[in-house]
């Protein structure tokens, strides 16, 4: 009798989304870093596991406490903007859409945000809420697109990407360095545009980079998981996600809501650029010919974290860690891109978690079935 209270305990625990999720991401991260793994083996074999070591062990590599705090906040500063990203993909999502255009939402607000630092002088505030502008201004457009004209919000949402590069790369000319491509010092040129540390800053080995952008990003995932779950507007923009004709017969505006997600997801974007751009821990390349991997990562981070606004928090940092431990490996025999690979093949394998889920359920079902 004890015995099947505890078979049913445990059929419950492993029929909870939550749980089913959380299995469904470590199985996910477990085969990653085991193809990952071989990647290396493939290599050169005799430093493979010291490697896979490192990727994972990121900022304790280093044996100074300090050293490990001050790196660690480097990891953190680069998270946020990634979290962003995540959350701006992980929004539209839940209107059955797929943000690709993360990544010139991004761009768009980086560009909006330097702009007005560096060539307007503006206060960081008004830096910060240009970039939540133009990241919405390029959401908006996608989903103009795709509401009135039918326009699918993958195909416009590339285009836009490689507009937005190229313009913010012209729109930057202004403010780059005499002697290199890249846009002057924020912290000499401007610092009321530099987001405040508020004392985080010492946590962290006084790393200068630590602000308040790492909690905002944090604050924001809350409430948007407040706003999906506990509001009327999260309600109908999951309901015309999963069934937008039922919407529309219900009296929805599914059309107003698909504008509405991809805006807010381009303005989250947008934020992130801000997030990592006026902290001053990168200047913008007027010369790169590429899209920043900021967008594209958040993919990996959203669906590593089951779609959920709380569970990317984790997926982000994770992501950005393993992201920052590829940096510490021997550049003469691995490529750091090694850590790119590995994240890849994570957001491969995270097409398969609806399918675990299911195979899951199937299988519980059967036991169930069996006993009866």
């Amino acid at each position: 009798m004890n015995e099947q209270k505890q078979q049913s305990a445990l059929k419950s625990f492993f029929l909870r989304p939550a749980v089913q999720s959380i299995t469904a991401a470590l199985i996910c991260i477990i085969i990653g870093l085991l193809v990952g793994y071989i990647a290396l083996l493939i290599i050169d074999a005799k430093g493979a596991t010291n490697a896979i070591i490192t990727i994972l062990k990121n900022y304790f590599t280093y044996p100074s406490a300090q050293a490990a705090k001050k790196y660690l906040g480097n990891t953190l500063v680069k998270a946020a903007p990634l979290l962003m990203c995540a959350l701006s993909i992980q929004f539209c999502y839940q209107t059955g859409l797929f943000n690709i255009g993360a990544a010139g939402q991004y761009v768009a607000g980086a560009g909006a945000a330097l702009y007005c630092a560096l060539s307007l002088r503006l206060h960081w505030t008004v830096c910060l809420l240009a970039a939540v502008i133009a990241g919405g201004l390029f959401g908006l457009i996608v989903g103009f697109l795709k509401s009135y004209l039918n326009v699918n919000e993958v195909i416009s949402g590339i285009m836009l990407n490689w507009i937005g590069l190229y313009l913010v790369n012209m729109m930057l000319m202004g403010v780059k360095e005499t002697a290199s491509p890249y846009t002057v010092q924020l912290s000499s040129t401007n610092p009321s545009a530099v987001l405040p540390s508020l004392g985080l800053d010492k946590f962290f080995s006084n790393n200068k980079y630590v602000t308040i952008a790492i909690p905002l990003a944090v604050i924001i995932a809350i409430l948007l998981k407040i706003v999906l779950n506990k509001t009327v507007f999260g309600y109908e923009i999951k309901a015309t996600g999963i069934a937008k004709d039922a919407a529309k017969y219900s009296g929805m505006k599914e059309k107003r809501n698909i504008i509405l997600s991809l805006v807010i997801g381009g303005a989250l974007a947008g934020a992130g650029a801000a997030f990592l751009f006026l902290t001053g821990y990168e200047q913008w390349s007027v010369t790169q010919s590429s899209v920043p991997g900021m967008g594209f990562n958040g993919i990996a981070a959203t669906f590593l974290g089951g779609l959920d606004p709380i569970g990317t928090v984790f997926a982000s940092y994770f992501i950005q860690h393993i992201t920052s431990g590829g940096s510490y490996l021997d550049k003469n025999i691995y490529p750091s891109q090694i850590s790119d690979f590995i994240s890849a093949i994570i957001i491969y394998l995270c097409g398969f978690v609806l399918f675990f889920k299911l195979y899951l359920n199937r299988i519980l079902g059967k036991k169930e079935g069996g006993k009866r």
